[in-house]
């Protein structure tokens, strides 16, 4: 990715307790967000939100709404790398939605399921370099396991980060390695099993979004 902007790093996951079965399946999503200053130097965010009766693919694609309307509060224009263990982003949002919007917000064979978190999505990244990766999940990846850690405590608590705050990475992470969990390096934008680049989505009509 050729950053034009200043870069961000963004580790994303999503919780749902009892997801696919009857009942109420409250959900969580987490973000870990690191800036990278000119001098190298990281800054790290965490931001956390829930829902008490949810899926796992809403809380998802929540997650890329919540942070990245979080990251764009002050107007920032930013190249990120949002990096998922979630398939449904990361093909959805690389490809799944330019298909989609070319036929008016519809799938070939009928409706787009969650069809209004999809354009609240593309609608958030609009002003914004961005890139998705992949990640295979509880595969001992730092800052994957630890925007699971987020989630999931978001989902059995149900509260909110109510947007950016001082990340705990860190202490979670020196932590993990105490009790001998944290086995894989540690790096700021580390290689991924697998790479999607994707140039960011077209900025769209207010009107086109409210089909």
């Amino acid at each position: 990715m050729s950053a034009k902007f200043p870069l961000v790093a963004v580790y994303a996951d999503e919780s749902c307790l009892g997801n696919g079965k009857s009942g109420d399946t409250p959900g969580g999503l987490g973000a870990l967000i690191e800036f990278r200053k000119n001098d190298g130097t990281v800054l790290r965010f965490d931001l956390w939100a829930s829902e008490p009766n949810t899926t796992n693919n809403r809380m998802a694609l929540r997650s890329v709404i919540d942070t990245f309307e979080a990251m764009s509060r002050k107007g920032n224009r930013l190249s990120v790398l949002f990096t998922t263990d979630s398939r449904y982003i990361v093909d959805g949002m690389s490809s799944w939605v330019r298909g989609w919007m070319s036929r008016g917000w519809r799938r070939k064979d009928g409706a787009v399921e969650n069809v209004e978190l999809w354009q609240q999505a593309v609608a958030a990244i609009a002003t914004h370099q961005t890139q998705w990766a992949w990640v295979k999940g509880h595969a001992g990846h730092p800052q994957n396991e630890y925007a699971n850690y987020l989630a999931t405590r978001a989902a059995a608590v149900q509260d909110r980060s109510d947007g950016m705050v001082a990340s705990q990475f860190e202490s979670w992470w020196a932590g993990e390695q105490a009790k001998g969990r944290g086995n894989k390096p540690l790096s700021p934008f580390p290689v991924v099993e697998q790479f999607v680049p994707a140039a960011a989505l077209p900025p769209l009509p207010v009107s086109r979004l409210e089909q």
